[in-house]
């Protein structure tokens, strides 16, 4: 009996195993469709990009980081090829199911993505929300408004500077330009290695690029288009012939034709090439974007120097606009939609984001209260010289010709004095090579705006 007693008692605690068990695997699969259903609730913000290598890594893990911090949005970033394949996908899905509801828009496209009429300015939005703005970069800002509206978000943001082989001067005795250089003080670095090293070195390079042919002028003070380059009016002609334009070009030239700066020409190439010389210790100085400040540092042995870009002599510097690209917001989506948009947007400018951003890409922590974060102390702390381009960024206060040209067509007006620089380099007539790049140009802007009717 006793055992028979057991085997009832063994059985009974059997079927209530069984009976707990079912509960358990019943609850589990009507959960399964309520998880889903729970993550089906989430709004969908599709984010075009242009990002590659450490960059592209870096944003899926602030797009992953943002869609674990909370339950309404899942963002779903899609890579778009380049800036120039980007922006006329942008303008050719827009108001269809396919165009994105964030996108990434390189810097010289503003005029032309403002113009189009399909974006809702993130203005709005910082209005709205009593977003402080001003805990963003002044200068960065600048550039992507028009009229006191912020139109987008500056987001991966670049200086231009020049970099300059501190063991190099170092081993041939040459004091090191100081930190906001002049034109003379950077030839009086460049003659030195060439005459110290013997012409072993090469002094300096100023790469074939419209982009800085508008940081000369930007950091005199320059305007390159009327209207206070464009930033008061739609251009209607530009000026490539200012006497201080006219200075910097015969600064390059002379100094080209002595053989203390070397022409290595424009393009991919040249920057390769560029790169290659300096850090193989042929070069002593070029001027380049501060996002190549990561190739300049992996596995290179040599002290990396930078400065601000250098300034006309007798003069202040103005500062100079910045490179890269910002963050816009289609208006074809819902205002949920929108919304979803700008809280990511306000994720990736946190001053935690902007730090970690700065480290993985060397692009420019944009939020002030990044300057204090573990991360980008560290990484301080290690490359001092990694806080130049920040600090030329931030020293410089923004006005009409540091802010960016708010012209549509500056791929041509790059194209065009490109050409001009080339000539100019090859020995040709200073004023006549620019002459010849702005008539072709103010032709140019003719057209497009008759197009446009303006």
């Amino acid at each position: 009996m006793t055992h028979l007693k057991g085997r009832q008692r063994l059985l009974a605690l059997g079927g209530l195993f069984l009976v707990v068990l079912a509960v358990f695997v019943g609850w589990s699969v009507m959960s399964k469709p309520a998880a889903q259903a729970q993550g089906a609730k989430r709004t969908r913000i599709v984010f075009w990009h242009e990002m590659t290598g450490p960059a592209q890594q870096q944003l899926d893990t602030f797009v992953k980081d943002f869609n674990h911090s909370q339950h309404k949005y899942e963002v779903v970033p899609e890579f778009e090829g380049n800036y120039n394949e980007a922006v006329q996908k942008i303008i050719n899905t827009h108001g269809t199911d396919a165009s994105p509801a964030v996108f990434q828009s390189m810097d010289i496209s503003t005029s032309q993505i403002h113009h189009t009429g399909y974006t809702t300015p993130v203005q709005k939005f910082i209005d709205a929300d009593h977003y402080n703005v001003n805990q963003i970069a002044a200068g960065a800002r600048a550039f992507y408004a028009n009229k006191g509206t912020q139109l987008s978000m500056p987001f991966n943001t670049s200086q231009p500077v020049l970099y300059y082989n501190e063991t190099l001067l170092k081993k041939y005795h040459i004091t090191p330009p100081p930190v906001n250089p002049s034109y003379s003080d950077i030839t009086r670095v460049a003659t030195q290695l060439m005459d110290r090293s013997h012409k072993q070195v090469q002094g300096m390079t100023v790469e074939i690029y419209g982009w800085l042919f508008e940081q000369f002028m930007a950091n005199a003070g320059v305007s390159l288009a009327n209207h206070q380059d464009g930033h008061a009016g739609t251009p209607t002609a530009v000026n490539f012939t200012s006497p201080s334009t006219l200075t910097t070009m015969k600064w390059i030239q002379d100094n080209l034709k002595r053989g203390d700066f070397v022409n290595y020409g424009a393009g991919a190439n040249a920057q390769n090439n560029e790169t290659a010389s300096f850090l193989s210790g042929r070069l002593g100085m070029f001027l380049q974007s501060s996002a190549s400040i990561g190739q300049l540092t992996t596995g290179n042995h040599d002290q990396l120097g930078i400065t601000y870009y250098p300034h006309p002599d007798g003069q202040k510097s103005n500062g100079v606009a910045i490179g890269g690209a910002s963050l816009w917001i289609s208006n074809d989506k819902s205002a949920h939609v929108q919304r979803g948009a700008w809280d990511f947007i306000k994720y990736l400018m946190t001053a935690k984001s902007q730090a970690q951003w700065q480290v993985a890409t060397g692009y420019l922590a944009l939020n002030q209260g990044s300057q204090k974060e573990a991360v980008l102390q560290k990484l301080y702390q290690k490359l001092p010289a990694t806080k130049v381009p920040g600090e030329q960024l931030r020293a410089a206060t923004p006005n009409a010709t540091n802010s960016g040209i708010f012209l549509q067509g500056l791929i041509q007006e790059r194209n065009l004095t490109q050409t001009a620089m080339e000539q100019i380099y090859n020995g040709s007539d200073i004023k006549k090579s620019l002459e010849t790049a702005e008539k072709s140009m103010n032709s140019y802007i003719q057209g497009n705006n008759r197009a446009n009717g303006y």
